[in-house]
């Protein structure tokens, strides 16, 4: 958590406004990259002027189109039988290598999706049925559950080394979310901001809400801010306007305008909504007015 918030502080302390141009050509350069470590050394080579996570968050997104285009083709069942049959072979004449991991990148496939793939046909194979999703994402979430003691360790290796799938991604995912929402509420209450935050919210009755909802409105920019959502990822083209549709539109007529956090930067020519109601910023912002006194908090 501490990496995380020096990463938060950084990422503040940097503009992270990038322009569809060089967005673009960030994307086109991962194209090339697997979803391991090392990946991440590349990236901040290549662009030194960027933080970690804002890389992290751009990869991590750009891979997972990648994914989502070409998923149906390694779920083809000759493909997966094939998959397994090479593990099998490579596992038992090679047993102390990350064979699973070497064939998650030779066939462009997400270590952490390939061994589920695996565990799967392992499973059936061994039990003669398919196991339940209940079943294999325990196995995933916990390898030693595996009663292959030497597959349970290829799909850690997988699991470890997998930085945009997997259920070790997932867990540091949520938290990184829940400690940007914290470090939200504690900015607002830094300047004396009343709010109501979700957990409130629902407790309230709401179904659908953003992260924030201020009692007494705010001014950013010449802006009024009725509420503040939190988005501790990039904000890219797919995303953004996905979010849009699914919910800062209905945010808007619900509570009015509002502002959005990317905390990791986002492409800026996407911060073309403010008239009607929308607001993005990397990080809380600095300048605010308070309309109940009119008059900046420093």
């Amino acid at each position: 958590m501490d990496s995380a918030l020096s990463a938060v502080t950084d990422k503040q302390e940097t503009k992270m406004e990038i322009c569809r141009a060089d967005y673009r050509t960030i994307a086109k350069f991962i194209e090339q990259l697997r979803p391991t470590r090392q990946c991440m050394k590349i990236l901040k080579t290549q662009f030194p002027h960027l933080c970690a996570s804002t890389l992290l968050s751009i990869f991590s997104q750009e891979y997972q189109k990648r994914m989502k285009r070409s998923i149906a083709r390694h779920h083809a069942p000759d493909v997966v039988k094939g998959y397994y049959q090479r593990y099998r072979s490579e596992a038992e004449t090679r047993p102390t290598e990350p064979v699973l991991l070497e064939l998650a990148n030779q066939v462009d496939v997400s270590p952490a999706l390939l061994a589920r793939v695996v565990v799967e046909c392992f499973v059936e194979e061994t039990e003669g049925a398919v196991p339940s999703r209940h079943v294999l994402n325990n196995m995933l979430r916990e390898p030693y559950l595996i009663p292959d003691r030497l597959l349970a360790k290829h799909v850690e290796q997988c699991t470890v080394n997998d930085c945009c799938y997997g259920p070790l991604v997932d867990c540091i995912k949520h938290a990184i979310g829940v400690e940007h929402e914290e470090i939200l509420r504690d900015k607002l209450r830094e300047r004396k901001l009343s709010f109501l935050d979700e957990n409130q919210l629902r407790a309230k009755g709401y179904d659908k809400t953003p992260d924030i909802i201020l009692e007494v409105p705010i001014a950013v920019e010449g802006h009024i801010v009725h509420w503040i959502e939190s988005k501790a990822s990039f904000g890219d083209d797919h995303s953004h306007h996905t979010y849009l549709n699914e919910q800062f539109w209905s945010y808007c007529n619900r509570f009015g305008p509002g502002l959005v956090i990317y905390w990791y930067g986002f492409i800026a020519e996407l911060d073309c909504q403010r008239d009607r109601g929308i607001l993005l910023k990397e990080c809380f912002p600095s300048d605010i007015i308070t309309l109940c006194h009119g008059v900046g908090q420093s």
